[in-house]
């Protein structure tokens, strides 16, 4: 068991989160699943809590009612090897959401994700500066991040 695991509240579709993110993520899992009993606050058999796995990350998500919503000062940040990879969990992701600048998007749930290839990161730390503002600029102008864009900027003279 992991020692930390971010904890998820939704209103009412924690269930569904869990099942949409799951389909996504290769190597994931559902875990554990409780459900509110006579008496709760929402009805008899809807999930209380739930335990699952995103290629290998531990989350707990929760239906705890519209008392709180997710905000962009937390995000899930996803390093993706590939661009093929950005294509791929950008579009699943954003399906029914927001899609933002620079990388993030908002899923249909409200949770705001980063979609980040390790080019990304490589690139912006280049020894020469001029490169890695050139890569920022290009950043900048982007929503989902393209990496040949990225290493055509910092090629650039």
């Amino acid at each position: 068991m992991q020692k930390i695991t971010p904890f998820l509240w939704f209103d009412d579709k924690a269930e569904a989160a869990m099942n949409f993110y799951v389909s996504i993520f290769k190597n994931s899992t559902i875990g554990s699943v409780t459900r509110y009993g006579e008496g709760g606050p929402v009805p008899k058999g809807t999930v209380m809590t739930a335990k699952f796995q995103l290629d290998g990350q531990e989350f707990m998500a929760l239906n705890g009612g519209p008392h709180f919503k997710f905000t962009e000062a937390i995000s899930l940040y996803v390093n993706c090897e590939s661009q093929e990879e950005v294509d791929e969990l950008w579009e699943k992701l954003s399906a029914g959401g927001e899609k933002g600048r620079c990388g993030w998007l908002k899923d249909k749930y409200g949770l705001s994700w980063q979609i980040i290839p390790t080019a990304l990161g490589e690139l912006l730390q280049d020894k020469d500066a001029a490169k890695s503002k050139r890569v920022m600029m290009a950043m900048m102008q982007m929503d989902k991040i393209e990496v040949d864009t990225l290493k055509r900027a910092s090629e650039q003279q």
